[in-house]
């Protein structure tokens, strides 16, 4: 049986971004939130803001290992799986994926090194601009790598010799025609990922009735927060969407489910798009809103897919649906924290369980949100590598075989398995523990809380007490 090594290499190069980009999209957000725990706990001394500090710096280092791990093999994909598209844009990637590393990945490393066991060993401010080195250093390997993936979408800068993408301006290449609202799109999505985490983690607490006091400012910070940063989100991916309706106008017409060009362009609620007849099944929309959205104007003329040759358009299905993921999530989530903040102006917010249980839930939300989002972007693409200028089947590597490309897929389904389990295991076990089982440092030099929260903490008491009796 003959397999298609393009068809597969692109589905194991799926799987291996889908499965990575839940890492960094959550530890660029949860970065920042520390940064902030760390500057009100220098600013006021409250071990209230230690105790969460720690708490999500242990969650924080167990996130990014999982995330450096499963970005590495991503790297060795381009140079098995993806020769010919290495060689072609070496000149502008290699360059680019290097300064990440250099400037992003070494600064985070160095710095997560003294965030993670220099708390009381450096001095405390020392230890809040490590904390904030941290978060610099995630923005800025956001910063590249959104870069080069932006440029795959909208390329500029090059031209292409002879299979070989030139350099003609690196200013232009870095800051590609998409770059700007893709970068504030992800940067906002990785604030609202980090800003659930936390939320969903300290509702659960307060249903649970421990850590009452470190869940109560976590949760009332992080929704006040969610409650800006979800409308605002809306707000640039609608611009984001308007950008790529003018440079990736085929991506818009498959998100639009729209085959035919045509004025006054309904937005489709439900439809089973079929790529082989070229139309919908079951359609339900409201008339005209999708013109008003993409061009403002209730008339306003949207292109079909039938204006581009059946082989230049991207799988609809994948598209169209993956693109009404993301926005009912996004919607959800609007009215989730808006619920949320009306809920905490009212002083009712730690006291309404029936929002606590729904909050508690909603950590997976912007996952989810995220990877569809990433769908869209990712097959909205194809069948370019660099859109309109390289194809997907001209960027493989020759002499690859689809039975190679099922061998290494299966192993990474089975190493990305374990790696996934170990790191929920170890999550939760921080989890379960809660950010009171830390033991806060008081002024007689104990090293022990100020009083007990729960079993945990009178455990750590007995086992100081125990190794250092004179203490007691």
């Amino acid at each position: 049986m003959e397999l298609d090594p393009v068809l597969l290499s692109r589905i194991q190069f799926a799987f291996v971004v889908s499965f990575h980009a839940i890492f960094p999209v959550f530890t660029i957000g949860l970065a920042s939130y520390i940064a902030f725990l760390e500057t009100r706990l220098f600013t006021t001394g409250k071990t209230v803001y230690e105790e969460l500090a720690h708490f999500w710096t242990k969650i924080f280092a167990v996130v990014f290992g999982m995330g450096v791990v499963s970005g590495i093999v991503m790297a060795f994909q381009f140079g098995t799986n993806w020769s010919v598209f290495s060689y072609a844009a070496s000149n502008f990637l290699g360059p680019v994926l290097s300064y990440e590393v250099v400037t992003a990945f070494f600064l985070e490393a160095a710095f997560l090194g003294i965030l993670l066991f220099g708390r009381h060993r450096v001095p405390p401010g020392m230890h809040l601009f490590s904390a904030f080195m941290v978060a610099i250093g995630t923005f800025i390997s956001s910063f590249w790598i959104l870069s080069a993936n932006s440029w795959m979408q909208t390329p500029a800068g090059v031209e292409l010799v002879n299979g070989h993408f030139q350099m003609t301006s690196w200013g232009q290449a870095i800051f590609n025609p998409s770059f700007g609202w893709r970068f504030a799109h992800f940067a906002l999505a990785a604030f609202i990922t980090g800003g659930f985490v936390v939320a969903a983690m300290s509702a659960w607490y307060l249903i649970k009735g421990t850590a009452v006091e470190s869940s109560r400012k976590a949760l009332g910070s992080t929704i006040i927060l969610l409650a800006i940063l979800t409308p605002t989100q809306a707000f640039v991916g609608d611009m984001h969407g308007l950008d790529t309706l003018e440079h990736q106008p085929v991506k818009v017409a498959a998100m639009e489910g729209a085959w035919e060009t045509r004025e006054g362009l309904p937005l489709l609620l439900f439809a089973i798009p079929s790529q082989s007849q070229e139309k919908n099944f079951l359609e339900i929309g409201i008339p005209k809103l999708a013109s008003l959205i993409l061009t403002h104007d209730l008339d306003g003329e949207v292109k079909g897919l039938k204006e581009w040759a059946p082989e230049d358009r991207p799988n609809v299905f994948i598209v169209f649906w993956s693109f009404r993921v993301m926005v009912g999530i996004g919607l959800l989530m609007i009215a989730i924290t808006l619920t949320g903040a009306f809920l905490h102006w009212r002083g009712k917010l730690f006291n309404s369980n029936w929002y606590l249980r729904i909050v508690s839930m909603t950590a997976p939300l912007p996952f989810l949100a995220v990877l569809a989002g990433w769908f869209v972007t990712e097959a909205g693409r194809q069948p370019w590598l660099v859109y309109g200028m390289l194809r997907v089947e001209d960027g493989i590597t020759p002499s690859l075989t689809g039975w190679m490309v099922l061998a290494t897929l299966i192993g990474y389904v089975l190493v990305y398995a374990a790696i996934f389990a170990a790191g929920l295991y170890y999550l939760s076990r921080i989890m379960r523990a809660g950010p009171h089982a830390y033991p806060i440092k008081t002024d007689d030099g104990t090293g022990r809380p100020k009083r007990p929260f729960s079993a945990v903490d009178t455990a750590i008491d007995n086992d100081l007490d125990q190794k250092a009796p004179h203490r007691s």
